[in-house]
């Protein structure tokens, strides 16, 4: 299992966002070509995001477990309503950290980054939840569904958001690789305990 796991590290982030969006659904039988330019303007679209400073409050913070109660482990989860909110599973976080310092990954991911991490993608969410940078990542991402002479109109790319999220944590944190690979590591290493 940590072999299988260490192997992901050989994969680029792009080829993560790829595999991400095709097992999203609606893109069943899309060229990869289309999924990897998707994948690319998300990412960039996420780390520009990052740089720009965001305004208003940020979204209150609560702890919980249970995220390895779930099919696929979940780190963290984000709630507009009531009120913006991110829930952070301390679970699903130390198993990761865990399985970083197993796998010897501190070097792209020190102590304490999933936790950190897990906030800054929720926080990306949040900042992607404003209509305005809907519409901004919508252009970037320039996917057509509609044409009437010079007039276009622009379609969602449904997972863009998840990795537009994943390319504004590592941004704004600085690490090494991005968020999406310790996502597939965790997630191959709960697949193959729950296996046992």
């Amino acid at each position: 299992m940590l072999a299988e796991c260490a192997a992901l590290a050989e994969r680029d982030d792009t080829a993560f966002a790829v595999t991400l969006l095709a097992g999203t659904p609606t893109h069943e039988g899309r060229e990869s070509e289309a999924l990897r330019r998707w994948a690319a303007a998300a990412a960039r679209f996420g780390t520009d995001l990052a740089a720009d400073a965001a305004e208003g409050d940020p979204p209150r913070v609560v702890e919980r477990s249970g995220g390895l109660d779930r099919d696929v482990p979940l780190l963290a989860r984000y709630r507009s309503r009531p009120e913006p909110t991110v829930e952070v599973f301390v679970d699903t976080v130390a198993l990761a950290e865990e399985l970083i310092g197993l796998l010897g990954w501190r070097d792209l991911y020190p102590r304490g980054s999933v936790r950190a991490a897990a906030l800054a993608h929720e926080a990306g969410h949040h900042r992607l939840h404003d209509p305005a940078v809907k519409r901004r990542l919508r252009v970037a991402l320039d996917h057509p569904v509609l044409r009437l002479g010079r007039w276009r109109l622009l379609g969602h790319v449904a997972g863009a958001d998840e990795i537009a999220a994943h390319a504004y944590a590592g941004a704004a944190l600085g690490l090494g690789r991005g968020p999406l690979l310790v996502t597939a590591a965790l997630a191959r290493a709960v697949a193959a305990l729950r296996e046992d």
